[in-house]
């Protein structure tokens, strides 16, 4: 589940770069337009964001009220989005459109006959300005019901220039160079790695980068499905190679006990902080948002990023998550609901929001001038140039009693994994054993 990863980045404390939101408290926001062809309506919209994401999202709306004269009304649901908006319709007060932030909560609602099919318009916008790939994610029995408005960059590795150029070492291209440019870095006086092993999806998203790399994209999609077993050879596999990095106590900062008591915002201090213990921090683009609002750091100068590298030969990954705009049957304005789809499949919508910061596209038709810095553009260039290759975060499509609980399936043996990295097949078993109780099969 992408919010879980994020709820202590944004709302609260109100991160420019961050992905996910809290409700903290947040009232409805309204906002409206003039005389034009929905003038008079109202299109209420329900999802994760509050804070800062809240608000960048409202000039998204209220350009779309400028344009069409309806008002719009936002409602932040916290984490939970699928009880929220199941109460909702069944108390009778059912949003028009809901921003779903996970593969599986979208197959759900279409399941349970609560979406309405995208209108030809949007599907013409997503045809012509989107990869086909996330366009299957937003589809369920081959019917197009997400629109995919936000997206994120998982395979992103951050790191301190300073700390590079002290150690000596470029910015390395394969998962072995990595390592290697990990021990140079160690030598030289700071661990390689800063590891956040409190936090289980942090666990999660290294897993699925290593095995999306090292076993490609087919055997990622069949064990997103649960239709290969994690008892397969190819998750042995990258629970080796992730276990050679979690064992080397050189390579990450306090070793396994100190990367089990650091959670994600602590993974980036340790790297970004005024007390740095890390030359390198792994996750995910909402990096940037704590190293510099929380840190004061410079992107581009005082911290970037280089892409999660290859394994063994095999394709660089590009691991996403996102939110899907989708519009609910039993919304009092779902007609007024599906034209602003249409206006958020435009580049022009999502131009609004990639200027005011915290935003990546996977619309390739916005302009990468829309966004405000080098970085931020290199990494939307990056998702949007790996076209079909991009693959939606593995535990976020899983039930989220494996694949999102806090103490719990994946999370908690990928800690007892990193704790004890000896044993690869027994770490294997016990995902297997987990999965097949979570997916019923």
């Amino acid at each position: 589940m992408m919010r879980r990863r994020t709820t202590l980045l944004t709302g609260c404390i109100g991160l420019v770069l961050a992905l996910g939101a809290t409700a903290c408290g947040a009232g409805p926001v309204t906002a409206g337009g003039g005389d034009k062809a929905l003038s008079g309506q109202t299109v209420t919209v329900a999802g994760v964001w509050s804070g800062s994401e809240q608000e960048n999202f409202q000039k998204v709306l209220d350009a779309f009220g400028e344009k069409t004269g309806a008002k719009t009304q936002f409602v932040s649901t916290g984490d939970n989005v699928s009880t929220v908006v199941g109460s909702k319709i069944e108390g009778g007060n059912a949003p028009d459109v809901v921003m779903v932030p996970q593969v599986g909560v979208l197959q759900q609602f279409a399941k349970e006959g609560w979406l309405k099919p995208l209108s030809k318009t949007t599907q013409k916008s997503v045809g012509a300005n989107y990869a086909d790939v996330w366009k299957t994610y937003g589809s369920v029995d081959g019917t197009l019901y997400g629109l995919y408005f936000k997206a994120a960059h998982k395979s992103t590795v951050w790191y301190s220039p300073d700390a590079l150029a002290q150690a000596g070492v470029e910015p390395p291209k394969s998962y072995d160079e990595m390592l290697k440019a990990g021990q140079t870095v160690s030598d030289s006086g700071l661990a390689a790695f800063s590891v956040a092993g409190q936090d289980g999806w942090t666990l999660t998203d290294w897993f699925e980068n290593v095995y999306l790399s090292q076993a490609g994209p087919e055997k990622y999609d069949a064990l997103a499905a649960h239709e290969l077993k994690w008892t397969d050879a190819s998750v042995v596999d990258a629970l080796t190679t992730l276990g050679t990095l979690f064992k080397d106590k050189q390579l990450v900062a306090g070793g396994q006990k100190g990367a089990l008591n650091t959670d994600f915002p602590g993974s980036v201090e340790k790297v970004f902080g005024p007390k740095p213990e890390a030359g390198m921090v792994y996750e995910g683009d909402f990096v940037a948002g704590v190293a510099k609002d929380q840190f004061g750091k410079s992107i581009g100068e005082d911290a970037n990023f280089f892409p999660f590298p290859a394994v063994e030969g095999g394709t660089a990954p590009v691991v996403s998550g996102g939110d899907a705009a989708v519009v609910l049957k039993d919304g009092k304005n779902a007609e007024a609901g599906m034209k602003l789809l249409e206006y958020l499949a435009t580049p022009e919508a999502a131009a609004v929001w990639a200027e005011a910061g915290g935003f990546l596209s996977p619309n390739k038709g916005l302009d990468l001038t829309s966004y405000g810095d080098a970085v931020t553009r290199a990494t939307a260039k990056s998702l949007v140039d790996a076209g079909d290759s991009v693959r939606f975060d593995m535990s976020d499509q899983a039930p989220a009693a494996f694949g999102g609980t806090k103490g719990a399936g994946e999370w908690k043996i990928l800690q007892d994994f990193l704790r004890d990295p000896s044993d690869p097949k027994a770490t294997a078993a016990g995902l297997e054993k987990a999965a097949a109780k979570a997916y019923g099969n």
